[in-house]
């Protein structure tokens, strides 16, 4: 049996997953649609900056703290700092039933490069 490596592994959820572009992320923010924007880097990065109104729960705390944090009926945006690890969350909130989850491609560095909002 092949191993397979990270970038399979993220190239493999991003086939499985929604992704949406900062773009897009910055009109449903325009329009004040209801989402949840997920970040899932790690405190370090979140102390950086963030999209506004973000919930911060760490990639590697997802699976035992997200069902606290998040109904499965909201829509979320998750996002990390370039778009894999949220490609990665997004695949196992669908797995674990979330059914309007989207990774934001490019992360947190394509939201910077559209002057998206940042907060802290």
């Amino acid at each position: 049996m092949a191993h397979k490596t990270g970038e399979d592994l993220i190239e493999e959820a991003k086939l499985q997953i929604d992704e949406v572009t900062p773009e897009e992320v910055r009109a449903m923010q325009a329009r004040s649609e209801r989402v949840v924007y997920l970040d899932v880097r790690e405190p370090n990065e979140w102390n950086l900056g963030r999209l506004p109104q973000a919930v911060h729960l760490p990639r590697g705390n997802l699976e035992t703290k997200v069902e606290g944090l998040i109904d499965r009926s909201q829509r979320v945006v998750i996002y990390c700092a370039r778009g894999n690890r949220s490609a990665l969350a997004a695949l196992t909130m669908k797995q674990m039933g979330y059914e309007n989850v989207a990774s934001m491609a490019r992360g947190f560095q394509g939201w910077a490069a559209i002057n998206g909002e940042v907060e802290g």
